[in-house]
């Protein structure tokens, strides 16, 4: 009988993990107000400091998270074969304000910013190298 509890909340941990992790790394579209011609966006763009010219990959991370390594890795491995996408990290130890500016409430989160300094997308966890190039790309056209 105790085998079979074992087995039974095994199982169950394993469901809630997979269904809290499932989104992991996905980067998901984030809404461009136009009507506005993003001026929200340009604040956040002057508030991180991006210059204009190209898309900018931001991450958020801290020198105490192991993913955040790999987040560094793949983002850096991304814009180096890409060429024009500036890459910024952001040490939340060090710059809370940031955090707190984009809602940052897990490491490594990663956004997306397009030429005109208008967040396009956002993933918490790390992103795939195809899924980084696959928003990317569109961003240089």
């Amino acid at each position: 009988m105790s085998v079979i509890a074992v087995l039974a909340a095994l199982t169950l941990a394993g469901v809630i993990g997979w269904l809290v992790n499932r989104r992991a790394g996905v980067l998901r579209d984030v809404e461009v107000n136009d009507a506005g011609s993003g001026a929200a966006d340009d604040t956040a763009a002057a508030f991180l400091g991006l210059q204009p010219g190209g898309p900018t990959v931001v991450h958020f991370s801290a020198p105490w998270c192991g993913p955040c390594a790999g987040v560094r890795r793949v983002v850096d491995k991304v814009c180096a074969d890409l060429g024009g996408v500036a890459h910024r990290e952001i040490d939340i130890d060090a710059d809370p304000a940031a955090a707190r500016r984009f809602s940052v409430l897990s490491l490594p989160t990663t956004l997306i910013f397009d030429a005109d300094g208008r967040q396009r997308y956002r993933a918490a966890g790390v992103p795939t190298a195809v899924a980084l190039r696959s928003a990317l790309e569109p961003l240089l056209a």
